[in-house]
This record gives C-alpha cells, sequence and structure tokens, in this order.
C-alpha cells in the first residue's frame, strides 16, 4: 500500500477496506476462521481469482491471517486479526445503515 497522507479518518478507513469485496470477506470471517473453498461460498459472487487477490491485500494489510497446515492436501485457513475485527466492528453500523435504506438505495437511478 505504500505510505500515504490521509485527509481524515474516513479517507484512511475506506482506503483500508475499499471495493466491493473486503468488507464481505471481513463480515464472512467474523463468525471464524474458514477455509478458501468455505470463504468462497459465503462470499457469492466473487470469482476465485478476485478472492485470492483480495484476500491477500487484506493479510499484507494486518486485517486477515493466513494460516497455513503442513497436511496433504495443504490446508489453509483464513481469519480476522484483532485489527480486522475492529475495522469490522466499524463497518456494522454501515451495514445496519444499508439495510435499513436498501429498498431506497435499489431504486435510485
Amino acid at each position: 500500500m505504500g505510505r500515504r497522507t490521509y485527509t481524515c479518518g474516513l479517507d484512511a478507513a475506506i482506503d483500508l477496506m475499499g471495493g466491493k469485496w473486503k468488507g464481505l470477506i471481513l463480515f464472512a470471517l467474523d463468525e471464524g476462521p474458514l477455509r478458501f473453498g468455505a470463504l468462497r461460498r459465503e462470499v457469492a459472487g466473487i470469482s476465485e481469482r478476485v478472492l485470492i487477490l483480495q484476500v491477500r491485500e487484506l493479510e499484507s494489510r494486518g486485517l486477515v491471517h493466513r494460516e497455513a497446515y503442513h497436511e496433504v492436501p495443504p490446508k489453509v485457513e483464513y481469519s480476522l486479526t484483532d485489527f480486522g475485527r475492529s475495522l469490522l466492528s466499524a463497518m456494522e453500523p454501515l451495514g445496519v445503515w444499508g439495510e435499513e435504506n436498501m429498498e431506497r438505495i435499489e431504486a435510485l437511478p
């Protein structure tokens, strides 16, 4: 991500979790660790390639932890870090607002 200067806290938060998929990935991991296939099923509509890229970015930003188990076949689980959980907590009111206003938002031109 590199060093950036932000104009406000909202600017920093949106940069960290920006895009359609990152918030949905964080919400999917809220219930606990998931393997890649289960995570993909939880995040409906995401392609495997995009999920890989998004999870790597979330991991590099310290929001998601990747745990690789040395087994055959290989097993990898993804979970929220404390930093990721704190961002998810901040996003929850926005999700509630979206639920409350979804019909109005969907009706917009």
